[in-house]
């Protein structure tokens, strides 16, 4: 990169922060009286990790259960979408009407305060928009009272209230009202019914009311049951306690529907969801991130035009000099006293083989996602698609790792090839399918439902053993056939003895020690991620992400560099598996960090509290091996192709 190009990239990306998104789905227009779908979604938890379907509580459900075809990435996510007991009518407002009545027991209702205590939220959609909840906040230092509008997805399904004594009481939200903003049709040669609307909202105000009523419950009466606590399209009546003192316990279901004519177009109706309340803190990553490549830069600069310029002056100087004092020198000191075993093969060539055909393969997996995402391809509105891209490019990249694999494999001089070509393309997807598999045992146990049915399960290993691994075989198969990677020297048949190392150059220290300045690039960033994906939010800024995702990538890069330069000036020609290491130690960094998050900011209740423990840190693993292999690669090609430069740019005898 020259800087001219890498300061195009950063302003296309930051342009990219807030650019238009693609809904993934064509505008519908509604008529007035025409029937609008309300799909009960599941029940998610900012506490708990564990989410279940509607139903699995003993909600109010209609007549016929209907469930909606899912996507690969919904089905692995645990998002479904299933028909509700709810109507409504485009510009017919509804009041307090009746959704059902319910008599439940003590079991059904402790376990309405279990989930109420763990804070879940009952989430829904409407012409595939969100729920959200509108929570207005005043600072007290704010000297201008301007409330804080927030938008939250779904409403809790309980709340609590602490007595005067100290006790926690909790009370059912049994009443919801539906706030549904539209935006009317504008009439262009195209449209000229001017009565359509598009809806551009979907709000909701819950409330606990204890519904009373006046003799016996007339159950043919609908949703149009007389309430003695709904006056004049109001609802006025003390809160339902969730309490399981009581054999039984009558609950009312009901809920209003308020139609609200709103300026916000179409096009515009996710921005309540995708804008970040602190933008401040994107930025602040960037330039933390920036910062540190900045010093890293300088650290690269100096060595290349200051340290090595010397060298390979002095090394081709003495040369051609008959001089032998001058030759003596030469032999005494510097890095290329190890210029005949620093392209040797490393300890299970192998396995760093498939490691490198793997991390490339994630590396352009990830490139080409963040690329769609930019451009904004990966709408929020099409649920699932991130995840569902991201496992399309997977598979669809096999070649790539098969063939980089195949050259590798004939530098090392491996013999095995079919064996190496099996490795690569089983060994990571068949790890992380095998952690997915017993996390997904877990989730399954507790009747989640997150957890992947077994039909998806199928799905996957069609899509793994059926596309992915053939194209790794027919990636493969170009490798071999073209020349291996080629190296500026010969190797010594007698490995050269290593002098011992100083502390800070050991293997431990070294790898340990390289993660910290790539973690610096990603910590703020990761922060906001994790708060978005545990938390249950909306992340939409995919230019800041790919920007310090560059960021990091030319990070890990002059990280490599300075170690292996380092390593090789203490004539250690040990730095393949090193320089994988010390690429891949930032995965540490950001796992550990990830306990630390979980630990601060989820409470563990319980038997389900300790599950939840387990599946979040069994998925924080899976992501951290991935970052593992990725940055790995990109650590262990820098330096390898930094030492093919160093040894090429001197005259060897």
């Amino acid at each position: 990169f020259s800087m001219q190009r890498l300061v195009f990239v950063a302003l296309l990306c930051l342009h990219a922060a807030t650019a238009f998104y693609l809904p993934g789905v064509a505008p519908r227009v509604y008529k007035r009286g025409e029937s609008l779908n309300i799909k009960v979604q599941t029940l998610t938890s900012s506490e708990s990790q564990l989410q279940f379907d509607y139903y699995q509580l003993p909600f109010c459900a209609p007549a016929e259960e209907i469930e909606y075809a899912e996507n690969l990435g919904e089905a692995l996510l645990g998002e479904k979408s299933v028909s509700s007991a709810y109507h409504a009518n485009v510009m017919e407002d509804r009041k307090c009407s009746v959704l059902c009545r319910k008599v439940y027991d003590a079991k059904d209702m402790e376990e309405f305060q279990d989930f109420s205590i763990l804070n879940y939220h009952v989430n829904m959609r409407a012409d595939n928009l969100p729920l959200a909840e509108v929570r207005n906040f005043v600072y007290s230092d704010d000297p201008s009272g301007n409330p804080l509008t927030v938008y939250a997805l779904g409403y809790p399904l309980g709340v609590m209230e602490e007595t005067p004594e100290g006790h926690d009481l909790y009370y059912l939200n049994n009443h919801l009202r539906f706030k549904i903003l539209y935006h009317p049709v504008e009439v262009t040669q195209e449209n000229l019914d001017p009565h359509g609307v598009f809806i551009v909202g979907f709000h909701v105000e819950p409330y606990s009311v204890h519904h009373t009523y006046q003799g016996e419950w007339n159950e043919t009466c609908g949703s149009n049951c007389p309430l003695e606590t709904c006056v004049g399209g109001n609802v006025l009546a003390e809160r339902q306690q969730i309490s399981a003192e009581h054999e039984t316990t009558e609950v009312v279901w009901t809920y209003d529907v308020v139609w609200e004519e709103s300026a916000v177009k179409w096009a515009s109706r996710w921005d309540i969801y995708l804008e970040f309340k602190n933008d401040n803190i994107h930025w602040f990553s960037v330039v933390n991130s920036a910062l540190v490549l900045m010093f890293l830069t300088a650290i690269i600069a100096m060595i290349m035009t200051r340290i090595l310029r010397k060298d390979f002056a002095m090394y081709n100087e003495v040369a051609t000099t008959d001089d032998e004092s001058a030759r003596e020198l030469r032999e005494e000191t510097g890095w290329k006293l190890v210029y005949g075993d620093v392209f040797r093969a490393p300890a299970m060539p192998m396995l760093l083989t498939v490691l490198i055909g793997t991390g490339l393969q994630l590396f352009c997996m990830v490139v080409a996602t963040l690329v769609f995402a930019v451009l904004g391809f990966l709408s929020p509105a099409n649920r699932g698609a991130l995840l569902s891209c991201i496992l399309i490019f997977f598979v669809a990249l096999g070649s790539v790792s098969g063939f980089v694999a195949a050259r590798f494999c004939k530098l090392f001089k491996e013999t095995n090839q079919f064996r190496c070509t099996l490795m690569t393309g089983l060994l990571f997807p068949g790890t992380i399918f095998a952690l997915f598999f017993v996390i997904n045992l877990f989730v399954w146990s507790q009747g989640s439902s997150g957890a992947v049915p077994f039909g998806t399960m199928v799905a996957l290993m069609a899509l793994w053993l059926g596309i992915s691994l053939p194209l790794v075989f027919f990636g493969s198969y170009l490798g071999f056939k073209r020349e291996g990677y080629t190296v500026p020297t010969r190797t010594n048949p007698i490995p050269r003895q290593i002098p011992p190392q100083v502390w800070y150059l050991r293997s431990g220290p070294a790898c340990l020690m390289a993660g910290v300045l790539p973690f610096g690039v990603v910590f703020v960033e990761l922060a906001v991620i994790l708060g978005s994906i545990w938390q249950h939010r909306f992340y939409y800024m995919f230019g800041f992400l790919f920007l310090v995702f560059i960021i990091l990538v030319i990070t890990i890069i002059e990280v490599s560099i300075v170690l292996v330069y380092l390593q090789l000036c203490a004539e250690n020609y040990n730095w393949w598996w090193r320089s994988f290491f010390s690429g891949g130690s930032m995965a540490l960094y950001i796992f550990l960090y990830s306990v630390y998050y979980y630990t601060r900011h989820v409470h563990l209740v319980g038997l389900g509290g300790l599950l939840s423990c387990v599946i979040f840190i069994g998925y924080a693993f899976i992501v951290c091996l991935t970052l593992f292999v990725l940055c790995g690669f990109t650590s262990v090609m820098a330096a390898f192709f930094f030492n093919r430069v160093i040894y090429g740019s001197v005259k060897i005898d």
